[in-house]
C-alpha cells in the first residue's frame, strides 16, 4: 500500500481550482480545495495536508499573506504559488517568503505535477533527517 500526497488548491477563481484539483486527482494525488487565503488556513489546521497550491492575488487574506502565515504555523509543508498576473517583485516576496517555487497560470499540469512531486520528496527527506535527529538526541540523554 503506497501513501497518497494530500494537495490544497487555493484559489478564488472557483472553476479554475476545482478544475486544477480534479488534474491532480487524475494524477494520484487527494486534493482539497479552499477559496481564499483564510479558508486554506482553516483546512490547515485539520493536519492531513501535505502541500499546497497557493494563488498570488486573492480577495481578502492575498496569497503572500496567506504564505507567510501557512509557513509559521506549518513550515515543513512546501507551498507552490500560481498566478496569472506576476511580476518579478511578487515572486521575489514570495520565494523570501518561504515558497518554493511561483509558477504562472496558465501552467502545465505534467509540471505542476512533477513540481509536486519534488516537494512532496523534499518533505519526507526533511521529516525524516528531523526524526533521525530527535533519535539521535535520545539516543545521546539515555547513554545507549
Amino acid at each position: 500500500m503506497t501513501y497518497t500526497p494530500h494537495v490544497l488548491v487555493v484559489d478564488d477563481e472557483k472553476e479554475f481550482a476545482n478544475t486544477l484539483a480534479k488534474r491532480l486527482e487524475l494524477r494520484n494525488f487527494k486534493t482539497k480545495v479552499a477559496y481564499s487565503g483564510e479558508e486554506a488556513l482553516e483546512i490547515l489546521t485539520e493536519g492531513l495536508t501535505d502541500m499546497v497550491i497557493l494563488d498570488v492575488l486573492m480577495p481578502g487574506l492575498d496569497g503572500c499573506e496567506t504564505l507567510v502565515r501557512i509557513k509559521a504555523d506549518h513550515p515543513l509543508i512546501p507551498v507552490l504559488m500560481l498566478t496569472g498576473e506576476a511580476t518579478v517583485e511578487r515572486a521575489i516576496t514570495g520565494m523570501k517568503a518561504g515558497a518554493l517555487d511561483f509558477l504562472m497560470k496558465p501552467c502545465d499540469i505534467g509540471v505542476i505535477a512533477e513540481k509536486l512531486e519534488a516537494a512532496y520528496k523534499l518533505k519526507c527527506d526533511h521529516e525524516a533527517r528531523i526524526r533521525d535527529a530527535e533519535i539521535n538526541n535520545i539516543i545521546e540523554k539515555k547513554g545507549w
